[in-house]
């Protein structure tokens, strides 16, 4: 075996080099999750939550309520530049699914796989429920999982190479990860633990550890620091989506570990997973399945939701793609695997993109129960939108200048922004959308959508409701009532400090 020497603070001497990395097959793969991506994209419309990252990327801040600011200069960097489409919103999150693809390719490689490996991991980590969940709308997910990728490759890569600098790259990934969402530090903590229980020690104690957690705080600070000057709403948000450990969530969360990777490719991620903690050529890297484990015993104490380490469980399913081409030595297991990893992809693809119309989702008990409320959820602002309109143009044209509309939460403000064409400005006092401007002192009139009559109509001297929401697919805003309420009973200065709410919805 040639030996290679690489800096490492040291001189401990590096193994052979890994295989050649197969670029124009990895990047082919990626390019076909970005296309499909984009093509699907326009399809059904907006989820709820990207109607709020739209309004939110006018008002750029360092930091909102319930994430830090990196959705939502995504959401102003990409509107401007292509438009104010659903599909506009859609362009980087299809991006960096296509770049997960590679980095899953890249992480195969390192533990020894050659071509067929690196495709195979590309090829089944593209076509996981979870990858392409994450391509596919707007959210800190879909940096998060692309994050989460890389900090494994990086850290499987320093265990290899023992170049001690990629600690640099490690801090520069967890820190661009903590402006989208702050669960890489989970990651983060059961890598290091992993690192800590395994023999890793002097990875640990070396300068450069040191320089990447001061890089990546560094690139955290100004989220952390907003957050800290108000409050750290991000923990109201996070703890009513948090239902604390039970046996129902530890039995979802299970659940959820074959789901997001994808049902056919539990032996491919399981095989990784043990292929980490059991082979004895493997035995540097079993600080990656040590800390897959430290990080769902942490989650399962917490009572977290199955997709917040769903970007390990694709990288878990990269790892096993090596094994699994050592497997599939005859034509017949060469079958197997190629079936299950196109037919992974179509089920998966199936159930979280918009493959199919929305009433199929509702027709089907299976399709309803695993992605029936991602495919409603992309339905029905433009029907809210219409029907606000239509209580607005009954009002007498003497009220509609002093008219304003306020929706309880961010998605429905959020809709009649985008779709209200020649209606009043919307507002809202859910999670930051709260800062996005509060109504003039002249505006007395508001049009309320799918607030609580007796608590809103107390800030008011008259409050009616004038319209129920109807919707052809099921909705969460479903029979709520919209009501038109007149005579603030105070300035909106003071009032609107009453109407803001930390939360979900």
């Amino acid at each position: 075996m040639s030996i290679t020497q690489e800096h490492t603070g040291t001189d401990t001497p590096t193994p052979a080099a890994a295989p050649v990395v197969r670029w124009p097959a990895l990047v082919a793969v990626g390019g076909a999750v970005t296309a499909l991506l984009l093509v699907l994209a326009p399809r059904h419309g907006y989820y709820l939550d990207e109607l709020y990252f739209r309004v939110a990327g006018r008002n750029l801040d360092w930091g909102y309520e319930d994430q830090p600011p990196l959705v939502a200069l995504l959401a102003a960097v990409q509107t401007a530049l292509f438009g104010d489409t659903v599909t506009a919103l859609r362009v980087v999150p299809a991006v960096l699914a296509g770049a997960g693809v590679v980095v899953a390719g890249l992480i195969a490689r390192e533990l020894g796989g050659a071509g067929a490996a690196q495709v195979l991991a590309a090829a089944a980590a593209g076509g996981a429920m979870s990858s392409l969940a994450a391509g596919h709308t707007l959210h800190p997910t879909a940096i998060d999982h692309l994050v989460w990728l890389t900090i494994c490759w990086l850290v499987i890569r320093l265990i290899r190479t023992r170049d001690s600098r990629l600690w640099l790259g490690i801090g520069l990934v967890a820190g661009i990860g903590m402006q989208s969402k702050n669960l890489v530090v989970l990651l983060v903590l059961g890598l290091l633990g992993g690192l800590l229980l395994t023999g890793g020690r002097s990875l640990l104690r070396d300068r450069f550890l040191l320089f990447g957690v001061a890089l990546g705080l560094a690139i955290a600070a100004p989220a952390l620091l907003w957050q800290a000057s108000h409050g750290w709403p991000q923990f109201t948000v996070a703890g009513e989506l948090s239902g604390g450990p039970s046996v129902n969530t530890a039995i979802s969360f299970v659940i959820g570990q074959f789901l997001f990777a994808g049902l056919l490719l539990a032996p491919v991620w399981i095989g990784g997973l043990v292929a980490l903690l059991r082979r004895p050529d493997w035995r540097p890297y079993k600080a990656i399945g040590v800390a897959y484990l430290l990080i769902v015993v942490l989650l399962l104490a917490l009572g977290g939701f199955p997709r917040y380490n769903e970007g390990m469980l694709v990288a878990l399913v990269a790892i096993g793609a090596v094994p699994a081409v050592r497997w599939a030595r005859t034509r017949v297991k060469q079958t197997v695997l190629v079936v299950a990893v196109v037919a992974n992809a179509a089920l998966g693809a199936i159930v979280v993109l918009p493959v199919l119309p929305v009433q199929s989702y509702l027709d089907n008990p299976v399709l309803a129960g695993l992605g029936g409320e991602v495919q409603t959820g992309q339905t029905g602002a433009e029907e809210l939108t219409a029907q606000v309109a239509a209580v607005y143009e009954r009002l007498p044209e003497a009220d509609k200048p002093k008219t304003i509309i306020y929706g309880h939460d961010y998605s429905q403000a959020g809709a009649v922004d985008r779709y209200g064409a020649g209606l009043p400005k919307a507002y809202s006092g859910n999670n930051s959308y709260a800062g996005f401007g509060v109504p003039d002192e002249d505006k007395t009139l508001v049009i309320a959508i799918g607030v609580d009559k007796g608590t809103f109509g107390e800030l008011f001297n008259s409050c009616e409701v004038r319209g129920r929401l109807t919707f052809a697919l099921p909705n969460i805003n479903q029979d709520k009532e919209v009501l038109v309420c007149g005579g603030p009973k105070d300035t909106w200065a003071r009032t609107w400090p009453k109407l803001h709410w930390t939360g979900t919805f």
